[in-house]
């Protein structure tokens, strides 16, 4: 009895995975980051990253009528950055995401325009790359380091899907990554503090693919001529 129980379960399983949906796309946008106080330090200051343009390249399968589920790797050209009192300083540095995602969205066999939500969790590596140098500017705030830091990255957005053909999507979406401050890269100075957490909004426009998999043939079950 049980080894029929368990054929069943099993047999159900295949048929519900039998036709899955699934997406890979790519695109491209640009992030706009936040800034963070420092305090503690002589004066007003601020700390952060510069915009920048971004990439990204996404895999997802589409698990429900109005679930899916996707996996994100993006890069982001990121310079670090330090004002204040009317002066600026900047180092050269990027960031690479990886977040798994899950898609809340409309029906997407009801229109030709979807409209979605999206949220998960992942990680956040913050690169310096510039050059070290003896003396910084700005100084009495923080300095920039030639490391990298990974975070924990909790990933928020949302947009729009538009059907081109029945393979082709186009989308405009938006993301917020946000992660702790990177102090690993931009090291408060003695007796300074950046604030906590920082917000990455990037916006994007995607290209991708779409098919189905197990799903038969238009023709699989025309008969044949051949006989006549």
């Amino acid at each position: 009895m049980k080894a029929l129980t368990l054929s069943a379960l099993l047999l159900a399983a295949a048929g519900t995975c039998a036709a899955q949906q699934w997406e890979f796309g790519a695109g491209a946008g640009a992030g706009f980051l936040n800034h963070v106080g420092v305090s503690g330090a002589p004066g007003s200051g601020n700390g952060g990253f510069q915009s920048g343009p971004a990439v990204t390249a996404y895999f997802g399968q589409n698990l429900y009528s109005h679930l899916s589920g996707e996996l994100h790797y993006s890069f982001m050209q990121s310079n670090l950055n330090l004002s204040g009192g009317g002066a600026s300083a900047s180092f050269a540095g990027s960031a690479h995401a990886l977040d798994y995602e899950l898609i809340v969205h409309t029906n997407r066999r009801a229109s030709r325009v979807q409209y979605f939500a999206a949220f998960g969790g992942g990680m956040k590596i913050f690169r310096g790359t510039g050059k070290e140098e003896a003396y910084q500017p700005l100084s009495q705030f923080g300095y920039f380091t030639k490391t990298q830091a990974i975070k924990p990255m909790a990933a928020v957005g949302g947009g729009i899907r538009f059907t081109l053909s029945p393979h082709v999507i186009l989308r405009t979406e938006f993301r917020d990554y946000i992660t702790p401050f990177p102090t690993e890269i931009i090291t408060p100075a003695p007796g300074a503090k950046f604030g906590s957490l920082l917000h990455d909004i990037v916006p994007m426009v995607e290209i991708s693919y779409v098919w189905t998999h197990g799903e038969e043939s238009p023709t699989a079950n025309t008969p044949s001529r051949s006989g006549n």
